[in-house]
């Protein structure tokens, strides 16, 4: 035990230097200079110049959106402009356009019938199992009362709510006019680490040129006019589908700025996407709708309301960015890992040696060799000349310290 304790304490107080080994192996020198190009490569082309590791860069920008819908269309023979179909009006990063409305009208509160065959009776019984349910159109009250609809009579479970209930299952042709209206955003940005603020069209462009564009991702990519058609066609999206259920479509601005140029070519780029896109083919939740209500009161002071069910496309301005600049401090680590990857070329040659070629043994031998303070000792009384003499049959390299050791030395 107590040798065991003495080894590896002394193994601990031991120092490692290395040693050179030249190996006049055509295979594995053509190795070792192929890793190295490929790593050599690889930061040059990857590192530097595509992910531009040389400069410091800032990923959160700050952000202003401001949008404006323009246009007219049919609506269940009304004429529909702009404080019509678009919600909200504030002209905010995230806004709908209205594409088919169901208008409950006259609506007071009061108990009523509920619409439709799923709350169908013939006894009050048949509406208890509605209880608490959140899917009516108000509270169940438990009472099955005679509806009638057309020459028929059929019985109803009863609501406590606004009446009289919405049947929201009435066929309205929606508004295609909608493929027609513009959006025009203006976007501003900036990156904080650099003081940075940019804006999503040229200062070159004069006003004219603004209102009479429309943007095109060759022809004019800079336009802050968009028209909807175009947006669903980049989209690959069906007017009359969309317009029909509902659905939200992504406007999304992307900043990659290299601020190593002039600040002028600092310009965003745009791209579209449908954002519900995964619920497009669900039965149970598909397309985009909501309600809201317009609230009025009688003569003698009665509040009534007209309800609105409203299916719309929802437009969500989405703003990212990234910029970056020139840094020192950035280019000399990565120009640092840069040479030492370079070495990876030497271990992996190392492992080809030690492991698979024939004279791995005497490669062994070459590399790794340990010396005593005895030997030192000894080597220094022996020939005060030099400290350690090589053995027989190993050559001197022409650099200091190396060991040569040539393919022929190797045994068969």
């Amino acid at each position: 035990m107590g040798s065991l304790v003495w080894g590896c304490f002394t193994d601990f107080f031991t120092y490692e230097t290395t040693k050179s080994v030249v190996v006049k192996s055509w295979s594995v020198g053509i190795i070792n200079r192929v890793v190295q190009v490929l790593i050599i490569s690889y930061f040059v082309g990857w590192v530097f110049i595509q992910e531009k590791a040389y400069q410091v860069t800032e990923n959160s920008v700050e952000s202003s959106v401001m949008t404006k819908v323009k246009g007219f269309g049919y609506h269940n023979k009304h004429v529909m402009d702009v404080a019509d179909y678009v919600i909200p009006q504030q002209g905010a990063a995230i806004f709908c356009i209205l594409t088919k409305v169901i208008i409950t009208e006259n609506q007071f509160q009061g108990k009523c019938p509920e619409h439709g065959k799923a709350y169908s009776c013939s006894k009050d019984e048949d509406c208890y199992r509605h209880f608490g349910s959140i899917l009516s159109s108000g509270v169940i009250t438990g009472v099955c009362t005679n509806h009638s609809i057309g020459n028929e009579t059929v019985g109803r479970c009863e609501i406590d709510g606004w009446c009289p209930s919405e049947n929201d299952k009435v066929k309205i042709k929606p508004m295609l006019d909608v493929n027609n209206f513009t959006i025009f955003i203006k976007n501003s940005v900036r990156f904080p680490l650099f003081d940075v603020t940019r804006g999503n069209f040229p200062s070159t462009m004069n006003s004219s040129e603004i209102k009479n564009c429309k943007y095109h991702p060759d022809k004019s990519p800079y336009c802050p006019i968009f028209l909807v058609g175009d947006i669903l066609n980049y989209t690959n999206q069906n007017m009359a589908n969309l317009a029909d259920k509902g659905g939200e479509i992504g406007i999304n601005i992307q900043w990659h700025c290299n601020l190593d140029f002039d600040i002028e070519k600092c310009l965003p780029k745009y791209a579209f996407t449908r954002l519900d896109k995964p619920f497009e083919k669900n039965a149970v939740s598909t397309g985009y709708n909501f309600r809201y209500a317009k609230y009025y009161k009688t003569e003698n002071g009665t509040e009534f309301r007209t309800l609105h069910k409203a299916y719309a496309i929802r437009f969500d301005v989405i703003v990212t960015g990234k910029a970056g600049k020139f840094d020192t401090i950035p280019t000399l680590i990565n120009l640092v890992a840069a040479f030492t990857s370079v070495g990876l070329g030497t271990v992996l040659c190392d492992i080809i040696l030690l492991n698979f070629l024939k004279g791995a043994e005497q490669y062994k031998a070459k590399k790794f060799e340990e010396v005593s303070d005895a030997q030192i000792e000894a080597s220094l009384a022996h020939s005060p000349v030099s400290q350690l003499s090589l053995k027989g049959g190993i050559k001197s390299s022409y650099d200091s310290g190396a060991i040569s050791l040539a393919t022929s030395d190797q045994p068969m």
